[in-house]
């Protein structure tokens, strides 16, 4: 019998960080916190300001639930996670352009992990149209 979940983008074996991308599960895609992609060996910077690293944070997010089925248009909850509560109106500020049908219900709390982001972002989303 198959689990009554989908698991998106699973950790390979070994990975640093030990959780999926996402679970698709009873209508809803349940996304991981993200920031936005680093990578400065290939070429990816994950932006020098609050409001670049909202915007790439939120593409990675809107990639990771496309790949599920759904996007950031049928997101019902966010969470945005800061390390510094003085970024937290240029993230506004860049926030609500990502949503322009409706801001989903939201809440914001600081972080401090291993990394030089500034924002991160985890979310609820109702799953495709296959699921709803």
């Amino acid at each position: 019998m198959s689990p009554p979940f989908v698991i998106i983008q699973p950790p390979a074996p070994g990975e640093k960080r030990p959780f999926s991308r996402a679970t698709r599960a009873g209508g809803l895609v349940f996304v991981s916190g993200h920031s936005a992609p680093h990578d400065p060996a290939n070429g990816i910077h994950r932006g020098a300001t609050a409001a670049e690293q909202t915007r790439n944070a939120l593409a990675k997010v809107d990639a990771i639930l496309r790949e599920a089925g759904s996007s950031l248009d049928r997101a019902v909850q966010v969470t945005m996670l800061i390390t510094d509560p003085a970024d937290y109106d240029a993230c506004n500020a860049e926030y609500v352009k990502h949503f322009p049908n409706g801001l989903p219900a939201r809440h914001t709390a600081r972080f401090g992990v291993p990394t030089e982001a500034k924002v991160g972002f985890a979310c609820i989303a109702l799953a495709g149209p296959e699921e709803a």
